[in-house]
């Protein structure tokens, strides 16, 4: 009987398990062997070499300068980290969740440490080198604050290590409190109350779901995760973030649909403060670092400066609409460039792209590239992938762009550059960016405090500040001052001189000048009143010459002129010299406010990290402890004539639309219209308006101070009066007296002062027998006040 025959075995089979045992204990020895090695070389090596923790349990934070109107709206921000402590309690329980869910949801489980995540990561790393972390909130404070960000062994020992140290000697809560105001989370914003005003414009404690989901994606890769920069990334990590959220039951699945879907207001680079006020910010850190140095950006600085929101932003919107109604006023230069569109659509986009971002915004002005003309048509691609439709009355501005004749800079056509503006009703229109600058300033004349200051159209394409920098001639805005001079020499608002031609010599320096009216006629004998109500220039030149130019050049410096500035040479009276607006503020203080000198300031006071007060500023103020520069009287006398200018003169325009009694001002327009003034002001508050060229150049032939510059401050006035009650007429101070239908000095009702001045020069227009008429009589002067006194 055969033998039943058995199957051999299967070497094969036993070979593979044996070999999968003899790898397994192999990796449990080698791995054991490795963690030996670690822990002893951690021992021995790395835990005695460990960082003291002094700068987390003593955390100073790198806080930058920060600038604040009066009524604390923050206008500027400086300093390489964007950084604002929230102590942990006020930090809200959505936001911590939320980086909770993505960053550690175990933190407040572990110690320090968490070996799952680790073993999780380790064996990804094992597969593919070390694409994976397993760094818990603690450990990323740890390389935060001690270590480089460098994948290394060594270095996730030394975090490790740290971490449990740091561990034992901080709460949970510190420890997250520290996270969080630490973590770089991109545009320079360090911790998530920055990265919250930075991003939506508001603190961390008034965050969203929505918008604490967002924030909380950003530590992990700031750069690609940027609401700013990658929105679709950032919408996508957001939306992950959020499930994660409703998943660890952080928020509830209705929550969840809700912040899901909610639409987020992200704010872009060029939109950080709501208050354009970027002029006074500059000026603020230049005064900081001149006193702190480098401290200035990192100290935690806070300065409250005098501008307050209602007037700043007025007077940013009233210099940006003046000089836009210049620009459209005076035509449409062409598109900025001109650019080659592809064929293929994605090259287009890509070309448009690149274009705009060579060409940005400024404000309301945004940039956009032609992709279709026709007589009846313009339509123009912005940077956001909108489509501008221009059409219809909106296409009159650029006419002459759509010639068939237009020369090639000038003509529309696919590709070119523009800009767009939408106006209220979403209609599209193209616009220019401007060449003409212009400036504003307000002050407070009874102590001197700025409230607005705009240094020109867009800080971020010129830098230079022309309230405080720009050194222009002030035209016919520097005549009161003459005139003021003129009333402490013994003249009234009712001397009659003579507005008659005039060839003048050696008072120029040798040089014959012969000045002229701004309309080149000549009127005659009249009053000083009327003469600087209808700003004539023979009349001005006729006091000065009558009290003397070097009289008149020391007298100014009252004002805060500088006399090297002013030569004195007749020209003086038609402001030939040269000033800033930021003087001529300070300088028609002085008629605002009775006769006291006040110096403009900016600067309320500065806080320190803590709150406490380094410094604060105490000015003089008018009636009280500020310098009488100007006799009351001559304040009083003036000030009646420049309202005098408002109600009836050069400057009528302003009372038209603004309707009030207490308005004074002065028109200015220098010598071919190459600068435009208005200085006014009511008892509480002074305003200057200038427009002109950077490189000095005609506005236009029949461009004037009130047609160019009044308007700007018309638009200021209208906003920053709201609701102020009208100033009562100014009470006449002792000494004064009216006479004849006008104010004069006491001393000079008998008939001491100067009752005319050059009524023997020939003018135009009188009869041949009253060439050189006897006006050295009292009849005589009382018939030219009866022909010429009337306002």
């Amino acid at each position: 009987m055969a033998t039943a025959q058995h199957k051999p075995p299967h070497p094969a089979r036993r070979s593979i398990w044996t070999r999968l045992m003899f790898w397994a204990v192999g990796l449990v020895v080698a791995g054991a062997v490795v963690l030996a090695l670690l822990l002893g070389y951690a021992l021995l090596v790395a835990a005695p070499n460990l960082p003291s923790l002094d700068t987390i349990t003593d955390y100073r934070p790198k806080i930058p300068l920060r600038i604040y109107t009066a009524d604390n709206v923050l206008i500027g921000e400086f300093g390489e980290e964007r950084r604002n402590f929230v102590p942990i309690a006020e930090i809200p329980d959505v936001m911590k969740k939320a980086v909770l869910a993505i960053e550690d949801d175990r933190f407040y489980e572990h110690g320090g440490v968490d070996f799952v995540g680790v073993m999780r990561a380790g064996l990804a790393n094992l597969r593919g080198g070390l694409s994976q972390g397993a760094s818990t909130i603690t450990m990323q404070v740890a390389r935060n604050f001690f270590l480089s960000s460098e994948k290394t062994y060594t270095r996730k020992i030394y975090e490790m290590l740290l971490a449990y140290k740091i561990e034992a000697n901080l709460s949970k809560d510190q420890i997250l409190e520290l996270y969080m105001n630490q973590i770089y989370l991109g545009q320079r914003a360090y911790g998530f109350d920055s990265a919250a005003r930075v991003y939506f414009g508001k603190s961390v404690r008034d965050v969203t779901p929505a918008e604490a989901a967002m924030l909380a994606g950003l530590p992990k890769a700031p750069s690609a995760y940027n609401p700013v920069v990658n929105p679709r990334r950032a919408k996508v990590r957001q939306e992950y973030i959020l499930q994660r959220m409703r998943d660890l039951r952080y928020i509830t699945p209705e929550q969840y649909e809700e912040a899901v879907h909610a639409e987020l207001k992200v704010r872009t680079e060029g939109n950080e403060f709501s208050t354009h006020a970027e002029y006074v910010a500059e000026i603020v850190r230049q005064l900081m670092y001149a006193q702190y140095r480098e401290e200035t950006y990192t100290r935690g600085l806070t300065v409250y400066t005098t501008l307050t929101k209602t007037d700043q932003d007025a007077a940013y919107e009233a210099v940006r609409a003046g000089i836009m109604n210049y620009e459209r006023k005076h035509g449409y230069r062409g598109p900025e460039a001109f650019i080659d569109l592809p064929s293929d659509p994605g090259e287009r986009e890509q070309a448009i792209d690149d274009a705009l971002v060579e060409h940005p915004g400024s404000g309301d002005l945004r940039s956009a590239v032609v992709t279709s003309v026709s007589p009846k048509q313009v339509k123009a691609t912005l940077l956001s992938g909108e489509v501008a439709t221009i059409e219809g009355a909106a296409l009159r501005f650029i006419a002459p762009s759509l010639s068939a004749n237009a020369q090639p800079k000038m003509k529309m056509r696919p590709g070119a550059v523009i800009r767009v503006t939408q106006d209220e009703k979403n209609n599209w229109s193209v616009t220019q960016l401007p060449e003409v600058a212009a400036a504003f300033v307000s002050i407070n004349p009874q102590d001197g405090e700025i409230r607005s200051m705009v240094g020109g159209f867009d800080f971020n394409r010129n830098k230079f500040n022309r309230v405080t920098q720009a050194w222009r001639q002030p035209g016919s805005s520097f005549k009161p001052f003459i005139y003021s001079a003129a009333l402490e020499k013994g003249f009234s608002p009712a001397t009659v001189i003579n507005d008659a031609p005039l060839t003048i010599g050696p008072d120029t320096g040798g040089q014959v000048w012969e000045p002229k009216n701004y309309d080149g006629r000549f009127e005659g004998p009249m009053t000083m009143r009327r003469a600087l109500a209808k700003s004539k220039n023979l009349v001005s030149v006729r006091i000065l010459r009558a009290i003397g130019t070097q009289y008149a050049q020391d007298y100014i410096t009252r004002f805060g002129f500088e006399a090297d500035k002013h030569p004195a040479y007749l020209p003086m009276a038609l402001g030939s010299g040269a000033v800033t607006p930021l003087q001529m503020a300070g300088a028609y203080s002085v008629f605002a406010n009775g006769g006291y000198r006040v110096n403009p300031y900016l600067i309320q006071k500065v806080v320190d990290a803590r709150g406490n007060v380094i410094s604060e500023t105490r000015p003089q103020r008018a009636g009280t402890d500020a310098v009488r520069v100007l006799d009351a009287r001559t304040a009083f006398i003036a000030d009646t004539m420049l309202r005098d200018v408002v109600r009836y003169g050069t400057a009528n325009s302003a009372k038209q639309r603004l309707g009030r009694n207490d308005l004074a001002g002065k028109t200015g327009t220098t010598n071919d219209a190459v600068d435009a003034w208005f200085a006014g002001y009511t008892p509480n508050l002074v305003a200057i308006a200038w427009m002109g060229y950077d490189q000095p150049k005609s506005l236009g032939v029949r461009e004037t101070g009130g047609g160019l510059a009044l308007p700007i401050w018309v638009s200021y006035m209208s906003k920053a009066l709201k609701g102020v009650p009208e100033s009562p007429e100014r009470p006449a101070p002792e000494g004064v007296l009216m006479v004849g239908g006008d104010w004069t000095f006491e001393e000079n009702a008998g008939g001491a002062g100067v009752a005319s001045v050059g009524l023997g020069d020939p003018w135009p227009g009188k009869p041949e027998e009253s060439t050189n008429p006897p006006a050295d009589t009292e009849q005589e002067k009382r018939k030219i006040l009866e022909m010429f006194g009337g306002a």
